[in-house]
């Protein structure tokens, strides 16, 4: 067992004369199963393919990406385990100073929009060889999409990129049949047969029963239609319903979507993360301190993968879909084992989960036969009638991991789904939850306790959260605990005004909490809520939606969260006067903040500043007509003013010269 060549050196080692595949990633090489790139070419090497590994070639030159010479089959792009925009950038637009998937954690050593920037970089060297792209950059832009930092909308990836397939999901199944295809002598431009993979053709002659979607100058020109258009493919992520689509371009070129591949079953689950996993980063990375992102996951066990929760800011329905896929526990003991064995391990398995931990099961048996629901939710608003909700599995595998020898704290890191966790009329799984499996602090995500922002979000109502806290505090004082929710909460998300912003920051302070950190509300590709704020329109029923795109609003709803902040005093105070709330400013145990000296009357001040300047600009554009006409009826005067200026001044030139 041994890392995956990085050069002609490991190739040679190996005896590998040419690479069936050359996998260019935007993160340093972590063979590691939660990474993209260690599962997909690990999967292939299980099939027989030979892969090398290039990571985070210099962009700006061509020789980087002709380390491993020309491989076999066909070149494999993944931007990295996060969206470079995203592993990038904060939502406010300043650069991150830190990248956890590089070593050392330096920046900039990977371009912005890395897949479509590989991809060119291979085009202009191999011009004929295929280049299939994946990941999640890939997957979640493989139709037209809004870019939220260029503020466009964009075409395919598929198309910017220059590559011939993509592979979108988890593609553990897609990519072999994509290499077997190869391996057998079909041009990559007849791989058009392939679930879960994305081409593009000149010809749809002969696809049956595909849905057509609005075309891109469609959308480009009206956003609604985009919207449309969202809607009818988060409609289609589904194996057993979804159909192909077409999305046309100009040209005629289209580009098609394939339904998505199966969910895995246990035992494939089971394959791929039983393959012989390095379980580090490369070596070569030591000098440079390692790389920061494996420190989280090195000793946690990932149980599941898909989600039914069915959040509206979530990309998982585009990517890792909405049914519920799970290891044996039999698997998920020998990788725990296996982590006993290193010396760095100090008896603390950090999570078990995956992107929401308590799901160890698909939401009802119709899903694995008829699909889930095109048009509900399991979750929202309510709890679907045929949902079940079971945590007997879960909770056996967690007290099996407990008495493992070595084994001191089991904690669970991984989102709960708190909704889901009530429905449960058997609180066994609460209750050792909350004995066993909190490390003093619990990490919740009701987002927001505005009702009518939590429908925008697709997240259960504020009195569902309070439910919930209630339990765990009666919990915590039975068992003697003294234990903390740690809510992650949102501000300005589709449906938030300064409205609602107050009325959580009025909770905060009824509640005594103040969170350390707020996530502004990230307009990434692929969600219902990016949709919304991009067209101003809610896909799932077309109706128009509040949304706060201005930097200032947003600076003070995230203020208004951290209300307690003494360097928030200035936007807090602006927002509660804009709010028409200043019964919240004053000494009242009720108030939000004291007034400071001069802070109201600097406060009013900017708000009048504004609306007069608002007022100027309307007088202005009303006046600009007025003046131009004013202009052209005193042109002829005008010209008779400046000839007897003209005269004038020459007169007191003659005069000047005579004395």
């Amino acid at each position: 067992m041994d890392f995956l060549p990085i050069s002609k050196e490991d190739m040679e080692k190996r005896g590998i004369e040419q690479l069936d595949f050359v996998y260019v990633i935007g993160d340093a090489y972590v063979d590691h199963p939660s990474f993209g790139h260690a599962i997909i070419s690990r999967v292939l090497e299980a099939a027989g393919y030979s892969v090398g590994i290039i990571s985070q070639p210099d962009w700006k030159d061509e020789k980087s990406i002709t380390v491993l010479g020309r491989p076999r089959l066909g070149f494999l792009v993944s931007g990295g385990n996060m969206d470079s925009m995203v592993n990038h950038y904060f939502v406010s637009g300043r650069h991150r100073p830190m990248d956890a998937y590089t070593p050392g954690g330096e920046p900039y050593k990977r371009p912005d929009h890395a897949t479509v920037v590989y991809g060119n970089l291979i085009r202009r060297v191999y011009k004929d060889v295929p280049v299939i792209i994946g990941g999640i950059e890939a997957s979640l832009r493989r139709m037209a999409h809004y870019d939220y930092w260029s503020d466009s909308f964009k075409r395919s990836i598929l198309l910017d990129s220059q590559a011939d397939l993509i592979s979108y999901g988890m593609g553990e199944k897609s990519i072999v049949e994509i290499a077997d295809a190869l391996a057998g002598g079909i041009a990559v431009r007849d791989i058009t047969f392939i679930a879960g993979t994305v081409y593009k053709t000149k010809d749809i002659s002969g696809i049956y029963e595909g849905i057509r979607l609005p075309s891109y100058e469609e959308m480009k020109a009206e956003p609604r239609r985009y919207a449309e258009s969202f809607q009818v493919q988060y409609c289609n992520t589904d194996p057993f319903t979804g159909r192909t689509l077409i999305e046309a371009y100009p040209g005629g070129v289209c580009v098609v979507q394939n339904p998505p591949q199966p969910p895995l079953t246990m035992q494939e689950m089971d394959d791929v993360y039983d393959l012989p996993y390095m379980r580090t980063s490369h070596p070569s990375y030591e000098a440079a301190g390692g790389v920061p992102a494996i420190s989280e996951i090195r000793f946690s066990l990932v149980s599941n993968r898909g989600c039914f929760g069915g959040c509206n800011f979530c990309a998982l329905t585009f990517h890792q879909g909405r049914t519920v896929q799970v290891r044996s526990h039999e698997s998920i003991l020998r990788e725990a084992e296996g982590m006993l064995q290193d010396k760095e391990f100090k008896g603390y398995i950090h999570d078990v989960g995956g992107p929401t931990a308590n799901f160890r099961r698909p939401s009802c048996q119709k899903q694995m036969t008829r699909g889930v629901c095109k048009n509900r939710q399991c979750l929202f608003p309510q709890p679907c009638p045929n949902l079940e909700v079971d945590h007997a599995d879960y909770l056996t595998l967690l007290r099996r991991l407990r008495v493992l020898p070595g084994v001191k704290k089991v904690f669970i890191r991984s989102g709960i789904r708190f909704d889901y966790l009530l429905a449960d009329r058997d609180d066994a799984f609460f209750r050792e939850l909350v004995e066993h499996h909190v490390s003093g602090q619990l990490k919740v995500a009701p987002e927001h306790i505005s009702d009518a922002v939590l429908e925008k979000m697709g997240k259960p109502g504020k009195a569902v959260y309070e439910r919930f806290v209630r339990q765990y505090n009666r919990l915590n004082e039975q068992l003697g605990k003294k234990q903390f929710l740690v809510p992650y909460l949102m501000s300005s998300h589709p449906g938030s005004t300064l409205k609602e912003a107050i009325e959580l920051a009025e909770y905060l302070r009824d509640l005594g909490y103040m969170p350390e950190q707020v996530q502004d509300f990230y307009p990434t590709p692929s969600t219902v809520s990016t949709v919304m704020y991009y067209t101003g329109v809610d896909p799932r029923n077309g109706e128009p939606v509040y949304v706060c795109r201005n930097p200032h609003e947003k600076a003070m709803q995230r203020a208004l969260i951290q209300y307690r902040n003494p360097k928030n005093h200035a936007l807090v105070m602006e927002a509660l006067i804009k709010g028409g709330r200043e019964d919240l400013i004053g000494f009242d145990r009720k108030c939000l903040i004291r007034p400071r000296k001069d802070a109201h009357r600097n406060a009013e001040r900017r708000n009048t500043e504004h609306r007069n300047a608002e007022h100027r600009n309307t007088k202005h554009q009303n006046a600009a007509k007025t003046s131009a006409d004013g202009r052209r009826g005193d042109l002829k005067s005008g010209k008779k003013k400046t000839i007897r200026n003209v005269h004038r001044k020459k007169r007191k030139g003659l005069k000047g010269r005579r004395s």
